[in-house]
């Protein structure tokens, strides 16, 4: 059987990163992808992630120092800024949840 594959999706306000401050909430769901929308159980909500470019960076997930590393070496050293877009995790087959060799792929949206 195919397992399904789950995102964990982050909503940031806008200017969230402009100064940054740990203590700005964000919104963060946990998702499965869906053929359609029609089966939703009762009590969630069906979302359409919009397009668009992103960076993605494959990483294990005891790999803490991968947002820092995103945000503060990578986002400034490159061409890219950051889109007003959900960010989100790909949990998808090589993901085993508290497993040290669980890995995962962190998707930031972008624009050239």
């Amino acid at each position: 059987m195919k397992r399904k594959v789950g995102y964990y999706l982050w909503f940031y306000p806008s200017g969230y990163f402009e100064p940054f401050s740990p203590q700005t909430e964000f919104v963060k769901w946990a998702t499965v992808e869906v053929t359609d929308f029609d089966k939703i159980p009762k009590g969630m909500e069906g979302f359409t992630l919009p397009g668009g470019l992103y960076a993605v960076f494959p990483h294990r997930v005891m790999d803490t120092d991968i947002f820092q590393y995103i945000y503060t070496t990578w986002l400034p050293n490159s061409t890219y800024s950051l889109d007003d877009r959900p960010h989100f995790e790909l949990l998808g087959e090589k993901y085993k949840n508290n497993d040290p060799d669980s890995e995962e792929e962190i998707w930031i949206p972008v624009r050239a």
